[in-house]
């Protein structure tokens, strides 16, 4: 428990001497703070504002076995200088479903798939995987 205590104390620097901006640890930022994502969960957006502070922390996410941990960071903004999200126009979301309508269609056989063909593949899966189609 104390070396938890000190690990959350590392990052804390809230008038921004050692790191440049005002730092909290993870989970540990003050009201008022909020990061894009949790921006956007209320239908805000941070509107051209600056960054007003950050959160540090060590990760052990995507990293390989036995490396070190990563230094992670989170970008906050204030939330009483953020605005509303801007509303989508017609001609967004027309160009928005020209955008998904056209990733549907597989380069290779030219037809519909009437899915997202998947980055990975390339194609549909009939064309990816001809071999497996006719065993069936």
């Amino acid at each position: 428990m104390e070396a938890r205590r000190l690990m959350s104390t590392r990052f804390f620097d809230p008038d921004g001497n050692a790191y440049g901006l005002p730092t909290f640890p993870f989970r540990m930022a003050p009201d008022g703070y909020a990061t894009r994502r949790q921006l956007r969960a209320d239908g805000l957006r941070p509107g051209g504002q600056p960054v007003a502070a950050q959160l540090l922390w060590f990760s052990n996410r995507r990293r390989p076995t036995g490396a070190p941990p990563v230094l992670r960071v989170a970008y906050l903004y204030r939330r009483d200088l953020a605005k509303p999200v801007r509303p989508m126009t017609s001609g967004k979301w027309a160009a928005l479903a020209k955008a998904n309508a056209a990733r549907r269609v597989c380069p290779e056989c030219g037809t519909d798939a009437g899915y997202r063909i998947p980055p990975t593949l390339g194609t549909c899966v009939p064309c990816a995987t001809p071999e497996e189609q006719h065993a069936a």
